[in-house]
């Protein structure tokens, strides 16, 4: 089974390009649906933060207030960093478990779709790094087009956020210009699925 780390900038388009490889028979494991699955009540990132935090953080309901978390993360880098060290982990063994479960089934590909793949190492988990990429001013525009709450400067800086687009398809061994149509971006995978799984399976 191939692993594919896919990430990219935001707004890029990663899951217009995870959706196409989901569709030619690829496992999507997705750390942000993974981190919501965890942040469940009861379930281990709950628990985690709760024990870190206290019952303040937690809603009437019963879930995670993730403003009051936000508040805390934001305010204060070490504390976000102690977030990330209680997350992260937990994240990766439930991913681990997905590529496992995936390779039982016969998939030909697995895909770890990951916002910060190289940021939190997880780019040693797969056998090659595809990038989903857009020209700078492309990228702000459709940021601003997805979230019209958000001012220009606060696209800017969510974007400069992120390790920079150029550094990341410099470390991809795929780059996917997505700039062109969603029909073009979809034959461009389709290619890349006969090429680069098809071919060497």
């Amino acid at each position: 089974m191939r692993i594919i780390g896919l990430t990219g900038g935001i707004a890029c388009g990663k899951s217009t390009v995870s959706r196409a490889l989901c569709a030619l028979g690829a496992a999507i494991i997705d750390a942000d649906a993974l981190a919501h699955e965890l942040s469940q009540p009861g379930q281990p990132i709950f628990n985690a933060y709760v024990e870190r935090f206290g019952r303040e953080i937690v809603t009437a309901g019963g879930t995670l207030d993730r403003a009051a978390i936000a508040v805390r993360v934001f305010a204060d880098p070490a504390v976000r960093a102690e977030v990330d060290d209680i997350a992260h982990p937990l994240i990766r063994i439930a991913a681990e478990e997905r590529l496992r479960a995936a390779r039982a089934e016969g998939k030909k590909a697995a895909v770890l779709d990951v916002p910060l793949l190289f940021e939190a190492g997880w780019d040693v988990l797969a056998d090659e790094v595809w990038v989903v990429a857009l020209p700078a001013e492309e990228q702000l525009a459709r940021l601003l087009a997805r979230d019209k709450s958000m001012s220009e400067g606060e696209a800017r800086a969510r974007i400069s956020a992120q390790m920079p687009l150029a550094e990341k398809c410099a470390r991809a061994d795929i780059v996917i210009d997505n700039s062109g149509t969603a029909k073009e971006t979809r034959e461009c995978i389709e290619q890349l699925w006969r090429e680069r799984i098809i071919g060497c399976s």
